[in-house]
């Protein structure tokens, strides 16, 4: 379901869905309010980028879903660059930077916003929300490094073959096993290898990334050996 503009694509979601609604998916030309993680705005020229939500089953590990997802993207934007140059070079540079933001090199290219309606006990269904830059060339808001498609690649894409084909990817990858898609997603997590630069709420320091645990934390090691796991806004990424 295309829609020209509307405040929020997962918030237009969920108020379908209370009428009685259940389209699978909406993607707009433009978002007055978007949003990204904790009240985070997403900035988007008019019917330049990949602004949609997807309905998704109910799953009540929310940070599976975000990785499933962040999978899906990996894969379309692969199959993109395949695609159109026989190269994989491009998509080798693309990664996801620990929790669910999707890089290419040091610059952000795509977020994701999951959301779980719960009634009750009960998860109802998830929504992802995604924001995936296209066809963009100018960012003016104060967001620090975006960057699009068409600022890598040099070439306009089409966006509409670009939300069908994440629609079914990420439908193709929630029916896989979640071994496989967590043993995915760590082989593209950002700066997976090596020591980097990393800051919590002590200061700065270097540390590799062992391993993120289904739980969403993810697990550093020091220089000293000794492990420590981060949940979600307690450490970042000095870049």
């Amino acid at each position: 379901m295309y829609i020209a503009s509307t405040n929020s694509t997962n918030t237009l979601l969920k108020e379908l869905i209370a009428k009685g609604q259940e389209p699978r998916f909406i993607y707009a030309g433009y978002q007055t309010a978007g949003r990204g993680q904790t009240g985070n705005s997403w900035e988007s020229e008019k019917d330049k980028n990949l602004i949609c939500s997807i309905l998704l089953p109910p799953n009540k590990n929310l940070y599976f879903l975000n990785i499933a997802v962040g999978v899906a993207i990996i894969r379309v934007i692969q199959s993109f660059v395949f695609e159109r140059s026989g190269l994989c070079s491009l998509s080798e540079a693309v990664s996801i930077k620990w929790p669910n933001d999707i890089y290419w090199k040091d610059k952000k290219l795509a977020g994701i916003l999951l959301e779980n309606a719960i009634i009750g006990n009960e998860v109802k269904y998830a929504i992802a929300g995604i924001g995936l830059n296209v066809n963009q060339t100018e960012f003016v808001s104060d967001a620090p490094n975006p960057v699009s498609l068409k600022q890598i690649y040099g070439t306009d894409f089409d966006i509409e073959k670009l939300m069908q084909d994440l629609l079914d990817a990420v439908h193709t990858v929630l029916k896989e096993p979640e071994e496989t898609i967590w043993s995915e997603y760590k082989a593209h997590l950002y700066r997976r290898e090596g020591y980097w630069l990393f800051e919590d709420k002590n200061g700065i320091f270097e540390a590799l990334i062992d391993d993120v645990l289904p739980t969403g934390e993810i697990v550093l090691c020091d220089k000293n050996g000794q492990n420590h796991p981060y949940g979600f806004k307690q450490i970042k990424y000095r870049i």
